[in-house]
């Protein structure tokens, strides 16, 4: 079965969950047998993984003419693709679209991030989604999250196969409910036309049904899963701290309830001294989680690290006593199943999607910042305690496989392309 994927984000460059669970998702239904998966993102970097995936950048698919050789072409994008696959495309172009900011191909120049035109970044991928769709032979197309529902539409509308959309999160968890009408209208608009959705919970599969108005039998959950960790990462020494060490590990946006961990920190610290918390990640409510911390007292307490990628991730997993996931509204939320797999106790809220499939966790609503404190306080003091969540957190990892979950995907697949 041959898949035509549209994401935005893929390993190693990514910048937050959306990127791994698209590859994880990817790999597992590769590792399914008889799937040939081209996956498109807007700007690849050369140092993808590209064992389970033909990778296309839209930033290198022509939609303009250029009178360019072989030699010049292998010697420009040797390194992202086959340079026949430039010229395959070249002849499908579809329209005049020489108005455009155009480079020496005659492509569009993509961020590969989330840059302040990103309505136009999506507005473009959806331009470029119609060269590849008819250039990529497909027997179904697949969109992961928002930003390229558009593309996954035009390829639909050019090539007449079904399309399956991915909600990966909705506006309603980024805003806390604060909906963007403009982002809502692209939502909408990919569910309206899709053959058949999936989303990563079933906290997700409701907001889909009762907010966008979609029928619940358009709708299937598939939820995230994790791939083993390698033995180079599994055996990253875990350092010798004289304290306890909790780990928020985020975006830290609204979404992820930062402000919660904060909060918690100052009651645990009333309790006990030796423990300090870590605050890994970036976001637009960074400078207020430190202001915060220094407003309640306790920001020699508090570390922040910036933002984290690849190995560094799983460094900080290691340096841990407890992992907290504080967050307000949580599709599914995958650095729970990480930390785990590193063997660290993991703290999660009720309002998240992985909430739904793990067992050895502590769960607490979001805003109990009380709860959330205890439960820090009984881990970090309470060895027992610490060794059964951390041990069976292990066990219960093995069995969440991406797998599994592209299998479900695969037999959506053929659902759709049977009707």
């Amino acid at each position: 079965m041959k898949a035509l994927m549209f994401g935005w984000e893929f390993p190693p460059h990514i910048l937050g969950g959306l990127g791994t669970a698209s590859s994880g998702l990817t790999k597992g239904m590769h590792n399914c047998g008889n799937m040939d998966i081209t996956f498109v993102i807007p700007k690849p970097w050369g140092d993808e993984e590209r064992d389970f995936a033909n990778i296309i950048g839209a930033c290198n698919t022509p939609v303009a003419w250029r009178d360019v050789n072989w030699d010049y072409v292998e010697n420009r994008l040797g390194k992202f693709m086959d340079p026949q696959l430039y010229f395959d495309m070249r002849n499908k172009i579809y329209a005049d679209f020489n108005y455009m900011y155009l480079n020496d191909l005659g492509c569009i120049d993509f961020s590969g991030r989330y840059p302040d035109n990103l309505i136009e970044e999506i507005n473009n991928y959806s331009i470029v989604a119609g060269v590849i769709a008819r250039t990529i032979d497909c027997d179904v197309i697949h969109s992961h999250d928002w930003l390229t529902y558009p593309a996954g539409i035009h390829a639909k509308n050019v090539t007449g196969k079904p399309l399956v959309i991915h909600v990966h999160a909705t506006d309603f968890d980024r805003s806390r409910g604060n909906v963007n009408p403009t982002v809502f209208g692209i939502e909408k608009d990919g569910m309206t036309h899709a053959d058949h959705i999936i989303t990563v919970s079933n906290l997700t599969r409701q907001t889909v049904i009762d907010k966008y108005g979609i029928d619940p039998a358009k709708v299937t959950t598939v939820h995230n899963a994790v791939i083993p960790l390698s033995d180079d990462l599994l055996s990253i020494p875990k350092p010798d701290n004289k304290e306890k060490v909790v780990t928020f590990l985020g975006r830290i946006t609204m979404q992820k309830g930062p402000e919660y961990f904060v909060e918690a920190a100052v009651k645990v610290l009333q309790k006990c001294h030796n423990v300090r918390f870590v605050m890994a990640g970036s976001g637009d409510m960074m400078d207020q989680m430190i202001a915060l911390a220094a407003k309640r007292g306790i920001a020699d307490r508090f570390h922040f690290t910036g933002f984290l990628r690849g190995r560094q991730v799983y460094e900080m997993l290691k340096a841990s006593d407890v992992y907290i996931m504080p967050s307000v509204s949580e599709p599914f939320g995958i650095s729970p199943l990480e930390a785990m797999q590193m063997g660290v106790p993991s703290i999660i809220s009720k309002q998240s999607g992985c909430a739904e499939i793990l067992n050895n966790v502590i769960k607490t609503d979001y805003w109990d910042i009380d709860a959330m404190a205890d439960a820090i306080h009984s881990i970090i003091s309470y060895p027992a305690m610490y060794e059964s969540l951390k041990n069976e957190g292990l066990e219960e990892m093995k069995g969440i496989t991406w797998e599994k979950a592209g299998q479900k995907v695969i037999d959506i697949y053929n659902q759709v392309i049977k009707k």
